[in-house]
């Protein structure tokens, strides 16, 4: 039978330890990260044990009748360690769904955890959602380069890459959130309309929790800054969660040499580099440009995916 804890505080050890040793962790779990939009957020986290035995973890929030696995994070499902099961999860899929029940939760949107994090197969709970009656409702699509075996650059890429070659560079790590936020925060407002999740200020204070897992690459010229990109590195994926260049940057193909020096020098030995999603309103729309100037590095598709499904038997509305 499996038993559930709602996670506190006093939890927060015990819940880091067995993220660490998970099979599809990720700092992301990690309290210290989930816990710094706290204020956003209700936290409505789960602890599964089995006897005396803790087999899994669900990072989850809630609002209204809704719960979701997390609301701050980009996926988060049930976060599992080498011994878990596909008929144990089953019954994890259970007793979370009686307890949200019990809590007047009717809907649960499920995020898995895409398999390019996966130290080992963790696909268990895809089977459980299928079990579960549960719908996929949005899907994006990011683009990864794998390490091993990876397409060339297009051509196209390799002309950019040897023009970047022409100005002197400075590629290196910068500690400077603020400066490059800014960078950042006009770059998606003037190209989507849009702005960062993370202000300059969370960013400096969660790379200051995780100084092994958030890094700012930069490309400089004469002090000045051209181009930034903030890697999140977990054990298996170095993700470029933040991109950005100024118009000199472009004009000297600054990006170009500073992705090219993350892939091929600084993340060579990462199993995956991750660029990120590509799509637009819910995953309805592609940015093709954006999407083939990613994967003229060599990049694929690498879907994240949601899901949602009742606490009762009925009809997904």
């Amino acid at each position: 039978m499996i038993r559930i804890t709602p996670f506190h505080r006093e939890l927060g050890d015990i819940w880091n330890k067995f993220v660490r040793s998970a099979k599809n962790g990720s700092f992301l779990f990690d309290r210290d990260y989930m816990d710094y939009h706290s204020d956003r957020f209700v936290d409505a986290s789960l602890l599964f044990h089995e006897g005396e035995e803790l087999v899994g973890l669900l990072p989850a929030s809630i609002a209204g009748d809704v719960l979701s696995s997390h609301g701050g994070l980009t996926f988060g499902g049930v976060i599992s360690d080498d011994r878990m099961r596909t008929g144990r999860m089953l019954e994890i899929f259970e007793a979370m769904r009686r307890h949200y029940g019990s809590l007047g939760v009717l809907r649960i949107d499920y995020k898995p955890v895409p398999h390019i994090y996966h130290r080992l197969p963790a696909e268990e709970d895809l089977y459980a959602l299928f079990r579960a009656g549960a719908r996929l409702v949005r899907r994006d699509v990011s683009a990864s380069v794998r390490s091993q075996g990876r397409p060339p650059y297009t051509k196209g890429r390799r002309y950019s890459v040897n023009r970047s070659q022409k100005t002197p560079l400075e590629l290196t790590v910068s500690e400077d959130f603020h400066e490059f936020m800014l960078l950042e925060e006009e770059h998606l407002l003037r190209k989507f309309n849009t702005r960062p999740v993370h202000s300059g200020a969370e960013m400096q204070l969660l790379a200051s929790r995780f100084p092994a897992n958030i890094r700012l690459h930069v490309a400089r010229h004469e002090g000045e800054l051209l181009c930034g990109v903030i890697i999140y590195e977990s054990d298996q994926v170095a993700h470029a969660q933040y991109i950005a260049s100024t118009d000199k940057g472009k004009q000297l193909c600054a990006l170009d040499a500073l992705v090219n020096h993350l892939l091929t020098v600084v993340y060579v030995e990462k199993p995956i580099f991750d660029f990120g999603i590509s799509t637009e309103k819910q995953g309805q729309y592609l940015n093709s440009g954006l999407m083939e100037n990613k994967e003229s590095y060599g990049a694929r598709a690498v879907v994240y995916d949601f899901y949602q499904f009742n606490t009762s038997e009925r009809e997904l509305d």
